[in-house]
This record gives structure tokens, sequence and C-alpha cells, in this order.
């Protein structure tokens, strides 16, 4: 299968799981991605892995790392996402990761560009804050630790 034929396919991946369909009255379009992520834990890996098919695209096509970084971050966002019953689904209807990084292979297929401020900018804010996120825990145990030692009683040290 050529190049030409492998993006086809991955357009039409693109379409099925997010935009196949339209909420009537609304310019609003979701896919299957949101409808298999209704069966708990499978159908968001399930549709994990079929988005890992444009990744795998971007990598052969021999993207900037950081572009393709920013391709698995986004799927991760929307994994998370997707894992909270019912709001996850809804925020998947939202976060079309696909969409996002077809948009992003296609911006870098016709020549292999260097990666964006935008991109830079993305991966090194999702990193900031899953280190936020793993930091807080530490910081909550150090902060009842240090107050629980400060209303000990010196006599009992």
């Amino acid at each position: 299968m050529n190049e030409a034929s492998r993006l086809d396919v991955l357009r039409s991946l693109r379409r099925w799981l997010d935009e196949a369909f339209r909420v009537p009255g609304t310019s609003i379009r979701f896919g299957w991605d949101p409808i298999i992520g209704l069966v708990p834990w499978a159908g968001d890996v399930l549709t994990a892995l079929l988005s890992l098919a444009i990744i795998v695209q971007a990598h052969r096509m021999r993207l900037p790392r950081i572009v393709q970084i920013r391709m698995l971050l986004n799927v991760i966002i929307d994994v998370c996402l997707g894992v909270v019953p019912v709001v996850g689904d809804v925020a998947d209807v939202f976060w079309k990761s696909n969409s996002k990084n077809m948009a992003l292979l296609e911006r870098h297929e016709a020549e292999v560009r260097p990666a964006t401020f935008g991109d830079w900018l993305f991966v090194v804010g999702i990193v900031a804050a899953v280190i936020a996120v793993a930091l807080v825990p530490l910081v909550m145990v150090y902060l009842i630790v240090h107050a629980f030692a400060a209303n000990i009683p010196s006599f009992a040290r």
C-alpha cells in the first residue's frame, strides 16, 4: 500500500472515530470513539489502539519526534478523559484526538518541517501538568507530617 492510500485509510478512520454522526439540529459531530468508549475500560483501550495507527504513520513519515509525542499525548488525554464513566464519553465528543492528530500529520506530510513553537509548548505544558499532579500527593504528605510533628509536645520527641 502506498503512502497516499494509507493516508486515505487514516482519514476514513478519523472520520469514523470522530465525525461519523451529527447531533440533529446542531453542528456537533461525533463518531464511534465515544460510543465504543461506553464499554468500561475495554472501549477506551480499543479506540486508543485504533488511534495509534495515525501515530505509526507519522513515525513512518519521519515527522519530528516532538510532533509524534504531541500526537501520543492527544491519545493519552483522550484515554484519561474516556476512563471517567459517562462524563468521559461526553468529553470524547469534544476532544477529538484523531482529528487533532490527522491535522498534525497533514500539516507535516508535504515536507517534513521542524516542530512549531506550539508543538513544543503543548508537550512542555503537558509534562509540567503531569509533574504538578504527581507532586501534589507528595506535598500533601509533607504538609500533614510537618503539621503533625509541629503539634507533638517537645517531651514526646
